[in-house]
């Protein structure tokens, strides 16, 4: 049976959640050398508690903490293609433990403040206690944010679409559309054609006729709800904005790419 049959086997079982914590002990076993490694090695890199990491990336300490130092890096250079990135308000949507938005003080350095929202309070809880120079808020699956209109300079949420449904495409987009200054930029990924081989043929037809594609059946938002985007979903929804870029990056080995769509408040 294939992987894809599997999954929705599993959500109307509802295994689904018993499955992911069976992949999370798992990973927290196989890479748990390398894990004491970097922390004997590394004593002063605050870490998250590991499903925290999980949630947002995968239970490898040295990964997870330099690959999303040079994921930051690489954010910020797509993003000064459009905008410069002085005396600007700046939201990572969706930011988790703060994979990323805890490097970009130390990147950033012109007067640039940094904001970060997520649903899940332990997250926002841990961040709070442990990142510096980042102010951050705890949302709810809600599309509401506590800030004033056109407040922020840049937005960026990566796979936080990937976990919503399609009425929440919508009502989210409008939120951080409300929240993003003109001519601000919003960065969001998704998950594109590369990922198509992962649907089942029913899912592949709707994705086909640009249907945005939800695994359902478990809790919106948490890591296990899936939304695969097609070109023409996505043009629909940014149908307010500009597109300035949409990047589909080639599948490389086991790494399978998100979508980057980059797109312009007017």
């Amino acid at each position: 049976m294939k992987k894809q049959n599997i999954s929705s086997v599993l959500r109307k079982l509802k295994l689904i959640y018993l499955a992911d914590w069976m992949r999370f002990y798992w990973q927290q076993f196989k890479n748990r050398k390398i894990n004491n490694n970097f922390v004997k090695e590394n004593p002063n890199v605050k870490l998250p508690p590991d499903y925290l990491i999980y949630e947002s990336f995968r239970i490898n300490y040295p990964k997870y903490y330099f690959t999303s130092m040079e994921g930051a890096k690489e954010l910020v250079g797509r993003i000064e293609k459009h905008i410069e990135l002085k005396n600007k308000n700046i939201l990572d949507w969706g930011c988790g433990p703060a994979r990323i938005i805890r490097h970009f003080p130390t990147i950033v350095v012109n007067d640039c403040n940094f904001y970060g929202t997520d649903y899940n309070k332990k997250t926002i809880a841990w961040n709070i206690r442990n990142i510096e120079n980042v102010q951050f808020n705890n949302n709810s699956l809600e599309a509401k944010l506590p800030y004033k209109d056109n407040f922020f300079d840049v937005i960026y949420g990566l796979s936080v679409l990937t976990h919503l449904s399609e009425k929440l495409h919508y009502e989210w987009f409008n939120e951080l559309y409300r929240v993003l200054n003109k001519g601000g930029i919003l960065l969001l990924t998704t998950q594109g054609t590369n990922f198509e081989n992962k649907l089942t043929e029913t899912e592949q037809r709707g994705f086909n006729n640009d249907k945005l594609i939800v695994r359902g059946n478990v809790l919106e938002g948490h890591r296990t709800y899936s939304a695969f985007h097609p070109k023409k979903f996505m043009e629909n929804l940014f149908k307010e904005a500009e597109i300035l870029e949409h990047i589909i990056i080639p599948v490389s080995g086991d790494w399978i790419p998100q979508d980057i769509w980059i797109v312009k408040k007017p």
